[in-house]
């Protein structure tokens, strides 16, 4: 991509910013002054000046686009760092974007399923219930036989396919969600200017092997693309729903898979209050201290338990269940950003924050360099008194005044001092926590987060890494383990070989080098036979974990001709080197 090509978007950008003076709420942070000086080149207009500064900037940020729509999501549900008023008129961008005609929705239903709606519903409803940046979403009734496909997947965990249930005797409310028209080709001139300003940074930033912005785009880009392909939020929404099943804390509607293609999703209607509609929930009598809490609690199960965390938690997406009084009930909605993490990722992740909630900044600096997040020339005192500067201030406060996320960003603000290599695999992750964070403290602002976060990450963490997981776990790898079992004794011996000869794929230095020639045939000789016995202990313990698969003797077996390869290789005389 040319910047010739990119820069009537750049001026476009620029343009918009400047129609609706949103260079005057910038201003106030002394940033993008230049844009002023596009004023003279710009027809002034009364009636926009006259609008309220949050109004002004919705109306941008909905006339850019998709991208920095869902920014504005996110900045709505920091009301702690955000004035409220401006908040409160980008909390409108969740659920209140200018809709589309109804009767072109109509036509990409029909188009993507290959049916008449006459035939696909009993009922649809032109007139969108709620209209976002992506999608926007029609009431409509399944008919009665439409029902048998119902389940929330078409196959079991294991690759069979679900008996079709019988049709219920009436038809079911549902919502459709249908894909904006040409959002596509939005999101991809976004996404072209993004990649450009990525690419500039990743040539002229001197820290841009820190930054990464080129990795950054790339996890930006794949999150919209996925979110442009609604068969893929079905299959979010499914995970997430058995995750879920039966679940006192969080409901998640059903799928109807026979309604639901790449630009068309059917699913269950359900009907709920906004989780940020505190007079509402007041007057439905809903608990908004428990609900805040389980909030809370929820984003930790789905993170460090499930793996699978709904990344784009703002109130539009998450409504409460009115039904529910002393008990409270979220209700999911919109499953088009969902995010996971690596396993070692998760652990760290998962021992820092720990770290965090007991004030070990040791352990925390510890982590970072352990992680690979920072060089490991990073002394770790400096780091941990680095560390300790911007949490122990929080500390003087009390907990439900500590803003957890706040900590983060310092936090990593702070490493990046410290050489951090930013991971762009934490960014949904960063972004949830904004979110729960922001909603939590709506529900209820004396929410100690600190107290409830903790006792559930350390039950989830003693469960994950228990001596019964590990157990399970070692029984999942077993067959991979004796399949490669008997090639161990060999690759050593080659790698041994390669090394002595120069030839590996480690570098040794002189003085290694010199140790391995001074080691006599013998002692190679004896390496190699405890290897072998080693291996088959090895294998000896994974045959005894099978239990009855393989018998009781196999083990017994392996484990004697192990004792005997040990003893063959002891030295039981002193060899001259």
């Amino acid at each position: 991509m040319t910047p010739l090509r990119l820069l009537p978007r750049v001026l476009h950008v620029a343009a918009v910013l400047v129609r609706y003076r949103i260079d005057d709420l910038i201003d106030e942070q002394h940033a993008m002054r230049p844009l002023r000086w596009l004023r003279a080149l710009l027809p002034r207009r009364r009636k926009i000046a006259m609008l309220p500064r949050g109004a002004r900037l919705r109306l941008a940020l909905t006339e850019l686009g998709p991208i920095w729509v869902k920014a504005g999501q996110v900045l709505s549900t920091r009301r702690d760092l955000i004035p409220q008023d401006v908040a409160d008129e980008l909390a409108h961008l969740q659920d209140q974007v200018p809709p589309f005609p109804g009767a072109l929705a109509r036509t990409i239903v029909e188009e993507s399923l290959g049916k008449p709606i006459g035939e696909l519903y009993a009922s649809f409803d032109e007139t969108p219930l709620a209209s976002a940046s992506i999608a926007q979403v029609h009431a409509a009734r399944l008919l009665p036989a439409s029902a048998a496909s119902r389940h929330a997947a078409p196959y079991a965990a294991d690759g069979t396919m679900h008996q079709p249930a019988p049709a219920p005797p009436v038809a079911r409310d549902v919502v459709v969600k249908v894909l904006r028209p040409n959002v596509a080709v939005n999101v991809r001139r976004n996404l072209e200017l993004l990649d450009a300003i990525a690419r500039l940074v990743q040539r002229w930033h001197p820290q841009a092997d820190k930054i990464r912005p080129r990795d950054l785009f790339d996890e930006v880009a794949k999150t919209l693309h996925n979110e442009l392909n609604l068969q893929n939020e079905g299959a979010n929404a499914s995970l997430l729903r058995r995750n879920f099943e039966n679940s006192d804390d969080l409901y998640v509607p059903q799928i109807f898979w026979s309604h639901t293609g790449e630009k068309v999703l059917t699913m269950e209607r359900v009907h709920g209050i906004p989780a940020d509609d505190v007079v509402a929930l007041d007057k439905a009598g809903i608990d908004r201290r428990r609900l805040a809490e389980k909030g809370v609690r929820l984003f930790y199960e789905q993170v460090f338990r499930d793996n699978f965390f709904h990344a784009d938690a703002h109130p539009g997406n998450i409504w409460v269940d009115p039904t529910r009084t002393r008990d409270p009930r979220f209700i999911a909605l919109d499953f088009g950003i969902m995010g996971s993490l690596p396993d070692q990722d998760q652990y760290w992740l998962a021992e820092n924050f720990i770290a965090m909630f007991e004030r070990n900044y040791r352990r925390i600096a510890e982590l970072h360099l352990e992680a690979g997040w920072m060089p490991r020339h990073i002394r770790v005192d400096e780091l941990e008194a680095a560390v300790r500067t911007v949490c122990e201030p929080y500390f003087t406060r009390p907990l439900s005044e500590i803003s957890l996320a706040e900590v983060v960003a310092k936090l990593f603000s702070t490493a990046r001092k410290f050489e951090l290599t930013l991971q762009p695999q934490l960014i949904l992750l960063q972004k949830t926590l904004l979110n729960v964070e922001g909603l939590g403290r709506q529900l209820d602002p004396d929410i100690d987060i600190w107290s409830v976060a903790q006792p559930v990450l350390k039950r989830i963490l003693a469960d994950r890494y228990s001596a019964r997981h590990a157990l399970r776990e070692i029984r999942k790898r077993i067959p991979e383990w004796l399949r490669i079992a008997p090639l161990i004794p060999e690759r050593i011996h080659d790698a041994l070989e390669a090394l002595a000869e120069g030839n590996g794929p480690l570098q040794f230095g002189e003085r290694e080098l010199e140790h391995l020639r001074m080691l006599g045939r013998e002692t190679q000789r004896r390496i190699l036979v405890a290897t072998f016995g080693g291996a088959l202990l090895v294998g000896a313990g994974l045959v005894f974990a099978l239990g009855d698969r393989y018998g009781f003797w196999p083990p017994i077996i392996l484990a004697a001709i192990s004792i005997a390869s040990f003893a063959a290789a002891w030295p039981w005389k002193r060899t001259k080197e």
